[in-house]
């Protein structure tokens, strides 16, 4: 799906809520859809400012769970003091995440086999899956025998 299809599908979902469609928002999720890698909820702020300089903190805020519920925007918990944020232009397209601790990133896998385990543990106890995530906390071998790794900024 291509970002105007996302950016109407956004629109559609905040119409749906009884939200206003505001140039805030849009300046948000275009900012969202633009950065390529994680970011943090500061770090949206920076990039929607750059696109709508009247943007502020609270609204980034208040739009990031809007967002996430809309599955536009997936929320990654890494177990910090914030979270981290990733756009998601394929509904229902199943992610691991592995958590490097020597340099902080966090790369994306396709696990399609989420669905199916989920689904399958859940129905063992008569309940249906509302969501799961798989993240994996690694150490670069690279990094830790020689200082240097590709990855490590």
């Amino acid at each position: 799906m291509n970002i105007d299809e996302c950016r109407e599908r956004f629109r559609n979902f905040l119409n749906d809520q009884g939200l206003r469609i505001t140039n805030q928002r849009i300046a948000i999720f275009d900012a969202a859809f633009r950065i390529e890698n994680h970011f943090t909820a500061e770090e949206l702020l920076d990039h929607a400012r750059e696109i709508d300089s009247s943007v502020s903190r609270a609204t980034v805020y208040r739009t990031l769970p809007i967002l996430t519920e809309s599955s536009l925007v997936r929320e990654i918990d890494v177990g910090k003091d914030f979270k981290f944020y990733f756009a998601n232009p394929e509904k229902g397209n199943q992610q691991a995440q592995i958590l490097c601790e020597d340099c902080d990133k966090i790369f994306e896998i396709d696990a399609p086999f989420l669905d199916w385990y989920g689904n399958s543990v859940s129905s063992k106890f008569g309940l249906k899956p509302v969501s799961q995530r798989l993240q994996i906390s690694a150490q670069c071998t690279e990094y830790r025998a020689t200082g240097a790794c590709k990855n490590h900024s």
